[in-house]
């Protein structure tokens, strides 16, 4: 995006494949700063949010369980079933068009602030990484030298607290897809009763360690399809972690008594070094960047010493840098925006309204209509009610429109809690109700005296 002066060392290819397409380990050397401070602050904030949300709960039921098989999802404290599909998908939507409106406006933050990849990589891995190894120069001597005692023990307690780490992260995603109690069930049941789940735990520990301890950054350049659509997000206007390169070039070192007439950029390097995917934000907004400012305080400590002021790498637009404009809230802005709002509107009003029992009524298949000797007519139907509550209910049913009856086959209908239950019964309406083939009736789902919700549906009769 921005303009490129040095065209011969721009480059074209990732910063983490080399010319022969093999990989380029990053080293990146610990970063330290104001942004950082207030980056530990947001990603420990986030790290706990995780690791109790499986134990929070509203109302008796989890603030978040995804649970896959069986196509039950709870969502701060309400549930949702297959039914409710179509709830999660518009939320899902509204959730989209946030994300683009968010990167439009201010690029990846994110990626860098909120991205769990990010926030497990950088505020824990790292940084055990640092306190093992030592920072990116001893990381690299360790990494070159033969295999003694200092890297034996060194290489093996990092890799244990690792694999240790990954554990407990595979173990609380666990937790959020089948729930806590089920999860405390696997670790404190005898293990070959619960040999899918122990499989699971394994195979996402497994997953999580090879991700941190050695796929890292290519998580981000290669799978991540949110840093490949960024392209296509991003324009002039929006605010990203850019160099400006009008005051900072042409680059120079900074040597003692003399006349500097370069720009402000020394050529230090320090942005490169700190780089968690190695690369330089000086060639302009990336692929790989992921806007973790870890460059904008490497670059202003450096500031600090030569007397600059910062801001030679800072959030900033393209238009900023190069037109001197000021932040603009555009028409393109404003459309997202108004979408977000209908969609988010639309959504809470279906959360809202949304009805705690369903039931779904339909006639058996392939059944006529029977005359009973009083002269009724009857229809058998089937009936499936789903409990979004954790309260149990017991149901009776009423014909509200027209006159007539209800006659359970089997008596004593019991709702469970977060749960199912199926019956057949026959509706009995006298002939004289009936003025059509079909006629469409209306059912009452009782509790006790309460009204819990009506379904119509269609009830077949002679001709007249």
């Amino acid at each position: 995006m921005s303009n490129i002066v040095d065209t011969e060392t721009y480059r074209d290819t990732i910063s983490t494949v080399d010319k022969d397409g093999k990989r380029v380990w990053v080293y990146p050397k610990k970063p330290k700063g104001k942004l950082y401070n207030y980056r530990k602050l947001v990603s420990y904030g986030f790290l706990a949010l995780l690791f109790i949300g499986p134990f929070l709960k509203i109302n008796g039921l989890p603030v978040l369980m995804l649970n896959l098989v069986e196509r039950k999802f709870i969502i701060f404290g309400m549930i949702f079933w297959p039914q409710d599909f179509f709830i999660l998908v518009l939320g899902f939507l509204a959730f989209v068009v946030f994300i683009i409106l968010f990167t439009i406006v201010y690029g990846r933050v994110f990626c860098g602030w909120i991205c769990p990849q990010t926030i497990f990589l950088e505020m824990v891995f790292r940084r055990i990484e640092y306190w093992i190894e030592g920072d990116n120069n001893k990381q690299k001597a360790l990494d070159r030298q033969d295999w003694n005692f200092e890297k034996i023990w060194k290489k093996t307690a990092k890799h244990a607290i690792f694999v240790a780490i990954s554990f407990i992260i595979a173990n609380t995603l666990l937790a959020y897809i089948i729930g806590v109690e089920k999860l405390q069930e696997i670790v404190t049941d005898n293990p070959a009763n619960h040999l899918g789940g122990l499989a699971s735990m394994a195979i996402f520990t497994g997953i999580f360690y090879w991700v941190f301890a050695s796929f890292r950054e290519q998580v981000c350049t290669i799978v991540c399809p949110y840093g490949r659509l960024q392209g296509v997000m991003l324009d002039k206007k929006s605010i990203v972690v850019a160099y400006d390169y009008e005051r900072g070039e042409p680059r120079g070192k900074l040597h003692k008594n003399q006349v500097r007439t370069e720009g402000d950029c020394i050529d230090c390097n320090q942005c490169v070094q700190v780089c968690p995917t190695g690369i330089d934000i000086r060639n302009g907004t990336q692929l790989e960047c992921i806007n973790c400012t870890a460059c904008i305080d490497a670059c202003d400590s450096i500031m600090d010493l030569i007397n600059k002021p910062h801001g030679l790498i800072r959030y900033a637009s393209e238009e900023e840098i190069a037109e001197k404009k000021k932040f603009q809230f555009t028409t393109r802005m404003r459309a997202y925006t108004a979408i977000l709002v209908v969609l988010m509107g639309v959504f809470v009003t279906l959360l809202v309204t949304r009805k705690n029992i369903d039931a779904t009524i339909l006639r058996t298949p392939g059944m006529m209509y029977q005359k009973k000797a009083n002269g009724n007519i009857s229809n058998l139907y089937n009936i499936s009610l789903i409990n979004k509550t954790n309260e149990a209910y017991p149901v009776t049913l009423k014909l509200l429109e027209p006159q007539g009856e209800i006659k359970m086959v089997r008596s004593g209908l019991i709702l469970p809690e977060q749960g199912i239950t199926e019956g057949v019964f026959f509706a009995e309406i006298p002939k004289s109700e009936l003025h059509k083939i079909n006629t469409e009736i209306k059912i009452g789902v009782f509790s006790g005296e309460q009204l819990i919700t009506t379904k119509t549906t269609k009830f077949l009769g002679p001709a007249n």
